[in-house]
């Protein structure tokens, strides 16, 4: 009987550290890295009724921002939401553009360079609606699309809205599309199938270091005077004076010019021109960096970074000698790709499918006013 006890005693305590040891290892967590968390960016939501919610952008409709104030057709900004315009205007087949930037309370953009992008706060959004007038047959405004880059902790992000045949509204699309749309241009009669980007096109042109960035918000650019609602002022200083820019700006800035103002140099203009629409991929690290053109304002007061008696690395005809030949446009390349409409030869690659016949001008003004390859 005291065998059977102490046997069933034995068992008993052998259950009960078995038991322990169980309880021991399931209690004590496991030895493994702790998993990296991504920074969360707040909600962004001012009483001017503007909403950025950075943990839920790109919203669907461009309308859930409140961007604008009345009919969102008419474009009128909401409280601190300021319009901009750059000297010079990206060509995208003959459309108007509207800019804005907005920027969430006790934030600030700060100065860095006169041709590099200001370097915009977690929060900030751009804003630019494409559109048309005198649009045919009935010659009203026509708004195509609104697309808005917006900055997260983690960096740009691209938002492309395409409106509706209502224009009462526009609707998140980053899947690209054509629209055909007729208009008339200072009278003249013209048509295209207008490119709405898709995401890869969008970061083909808006990349550094394959990285998102804007393009056009540079102090070069901004360094004008507009006219707002409440009266004329320069754009720089008009940021300063919102409390969206640093009051440290240089006493001089080296500023492109409006390509069409006849009052500045062939020189100053071209430049201007070849900045706002060809510099965003001819450029360190950018998209078509392998090329030898070096086209920001900042880098052409050497002609050579415009092609100027450089052979062209892809030989289309044997013709074109060089990128820009002195005094002979038929015998420069650059003057063949602004004039085609060629995908694969065009330039630029990307944002238009007719040709820039103002543009394709001033470069002929420009390689007449050249007369040598200095």
């Amino acid at each position: 009987m005291n065998r059977k006890r102490t046997d069933w005693n034995r068992l008993l305590i052998s259950a009960c550290a078995i038991a322990t040891l169980a309880l021991v290892l399931f209690s004590v967590p496991a030895c493994k890295k702790k998993p990296t968390v991504e920074p969360i960016d707040p909600p962004v939501e001012e009483e001017t009724g503007v909403s950025v919610d950075l943990t839920t952008v790109p919203y669907t409709k461009l309308s859930d921002y409140r961007f604008f104030e009345g009919e969102m057709k008419n474009q009128v900004p909401a409280e601190k939401v300021i319009p901009y315009q750059p000297a010079s205007g990206l060509f995208t087949d003959y459309a108007h553009k509207k800019r804005f930037i907005w920027m969430p309370n006790g934030t600030q953009a700060t100065y860095n360079g006169d041709h590099n992008v200001l370097e915009l706060p977690v929060g900030a959004a751009l804003i630019k609606t494409f559109y048309y007038d005198n649009v045919q047959p009935a010659g009203n405004t026509r708004i195509i699309e609104t697309r808005i880059m917006i900055r997260k902790s983690s960096g740009w992000v691209f938002a492309n809205y395409v409106w509706n045949t209502e224009q009462t509204e526009a609707y998140l699309d980053m899947n690209g599309s054509y629209t055909n749309v007729s208009w008339l241009e200072n009278g003249v009669p013209k048509s295209t199938a207008y490119r709405i980007p898709n995401q890869t096109e969008c970061h083909t042109c808006h990349k550094l270091n394959d990285e998102p960035i804007p393009i056009g918000i540079k102090p070069q650019n901004l360094n004008i005077d507009y006219t707002y609602e409440d009266g004329t002022q320069n754009q720089l200083q008009k940021l300063v004076a919102v409390g969206y820019l640093q009051n440290n700006l240089p006493g001089n800035i080296v500023s492109t010019v409006n390509y069409m103002d006849q009052t500045k140099s062939v020189d100053q203009r071209f430049r201007s021109y070849v900045d706002i629409n060809c510099a965003h991929c001819h450029a360190e690290n950018k998209h078509c960096s392998y090329r030898p053109m070096r086209l920001a304002f900042s880098e052409t007061s050497d002609p050579i970074n415009l092609g100027l008696c450089v052979e062209p690395e892809e030989v289309i005809d044997a013709a074109y000698v060089y990128i820009i030949k002195p005094n002979d446009k038929n015998r420069s390349m650059m003057h063949y790709r602004l004039g085609s409409v060629e995908p694969s030869e065009r330039m630029p690659l990307l944002g238009r499918t007719i040709v820039h016949e103002e543009g394709l001008q001033l470069l002929e003004e420009w390689i007449a006013w050249k007369q040598t390859c200095n």
